[in-house]
């Protein structure tokens, strides 16, 4: 058996494994069901069992998976506290961190995308990775002119391992639905299946990053680098000096969590009428805080193309609930596609269910916090509420899935900086129909 097959193999049987010990699991906790020991007392027993084997398995691959549970990863602010706490540094491992690949296969990646001489091209290059992800690594060098730079390398393989991975992690939404109930990861596995392709394309990531580099040049708040060359499975872009974002939810201060908040929303509203892009990744390994107190955005490989900006029914829709127009909301939202055309919600339900949503922008100053996010994902996911009920019966348009991912990806970092700024004015400014 050759190499790649024998690795497809593991692989796939590290995958495997995360059904069989569901079912393992939810066996064992029947069984304590029957010895007396409570209902809820058991699913977080069971819950906390599948987080741990979930991380574990994913943190120790590449490719699809590992992509996906960088995905995943930024909804740790939303898992109960008691499921969240023992694996929160495993989370934050899966957002930068991945085993580095050899120098000398480095070497053979280089030589095959830029020559046998692209030693020519750096002054110096460092073998030794400064961060490495899902599909690649990042290596510190110096360019020819003297400028310290980023050299972005694509592993070898990633293509397929990356679409073998998505296909077995589809196979796994019951899973995560185990571990987060409510969770349908559905739609973020088919999202990141039909944009993978794009994101493997190192060439069409420079040229999104070009976009955002020209289009926030000279901008007080927001730092994008620009890209000095590329290839299909390299980039070489200005250095950015910064503290991770992750380190900032970790141990940052409150006015560093408050600024990286403000600009992270700035930065991912903004994009569309600056550039015609929605930055669609927006979990906290691609961000960086700079000590000048700019906000650095370092991944573009996942874009929605938006040449007209954000589409302004969302902003009015947002409007209309806050202002607590119940009847137009539940047209607006028909008429958009959003509600099922079988549906019978009514528009008080409605409302009430989307208030949470709204309540970010309904004051001056919105305080994000875990504990609070962590209400709102129980509010829509236990069955015994209403709210659950009427999710239900909501739906989201193709066309709005990565407007979505933007939204409760964000939500879900600012969550985890525990940030307080005034966001409604950030709407105001960069979200067209939304009068507030």
């Amino acid at each position: 058996m050759s190499d790649l097959p024998r690795k497809a193999v593991v692989r796939s049987a590290k995958l495997a494994s995360l059904p069989l010990g569901l079912a393992g699991r939810t066996t064992l906790g029947f069984g304590k069901r029957l010895g007396g020991r409570s209902a809820e007392v058991v699913a977080a027993e069971v819950q906390a069992r599948t987080a741990e084997q979930v991380f574990k398995v994913l943190g120790e691959l590449k490719g699809g998976a590992m992509k996906f549970g960088q995905a995943l990863s930024i909804f740790e602010a939303a898992l109960p506290e008691e499921v969240a706490a023992p694996y929160r540094a495993t989370l934050t491992k899966l957002q930068e961190a991945a085993p580095a690949l050899p120098a000398d296969r480095v070497h053979g990646v280089l030589a095959a995308q830029f020559g046998s001489s692209w030693r020519d091209q750096f002054r110096s290059f460092d073998d030794v990775p400064a961060a490495a992800a899902s599909i690649g690594q990042v290596h510190r060098a110096v360019w020819s002119d003297g400028r310290a730079v980023a050299v972005k390398i694509q592993y070898p393989g990633a293509a397929q391992a990356l679409m073998s991975d998505l296909t077995q992690v589809g196979r796994l939404a019951r899973l995560f639905g185990t571990m987060v109930p409510g969770l349908d990861v559905r739609p973020l596995i088919e999202e990141l299946k039909a944009r993978m392709v794009e994101e493997l394309d190192y060439t069409l990531e420079a040229t999104h990053q070009h976009a955002y580099a020209v289009g926030y040049d000279g901008d007080p708040d927001i730092v994008v680098p620009h890209v000095v060359a590329a290839s299909e499975r390299v980039i070489v872009s200005e250095w950015l000096e910064g503290t991770p974002l992750s380190q900032i939810i970790a141990s940052g201060t409150k006015a560093q969590r408050d600024r990286a908040g403000l600009l992270l929303t700035r930065f991912l509203f903004s994009g569309p009428s600056r550039v015609g892009l929605l930055h669609a990744d927006p979990h906290p390994g691609n961000f960086r805080l700079l000590a000048d107190g700019r906000f650095g955005v370092l991944d573009f490989g996942a874009v929605n193309r938006l040449p007209d900006g954000l589409p302004p029914s969302i902003g009015r829709l947002l409007t209309v609930a806050l202002r607590q127009d119940a009847d137009a909301l539940l047209e607006g939202l028909r008429l958009e596609g959003f509600i099922k055309p079988d549906s019978r919600v009514q528009p008080a339900s409605l409302l009430d269910y989307l208030q949470p949503f709204v309540e970010p922008v309904s004051t001056e100053n919105f305080s994000f916090s875990r504990a609070w996010l962590r209400g709102l994902a129980g509010r829509i996911s236990d069955p015994r509420q209403g709210d659950y009920w009427t999710g239900m019966q909501i739906t989201l348009p193709p066309s709005y899935l990565l407007i979505h991912r933007v939204t409760i990806g964000g939500i879900a970092v600012l969550s985890q900086l525990e940030t307080e700024a005034p966001f409604r004015a950030e709407m105001q400014r960069w979200l067209p129909g939304f009068t507030g």
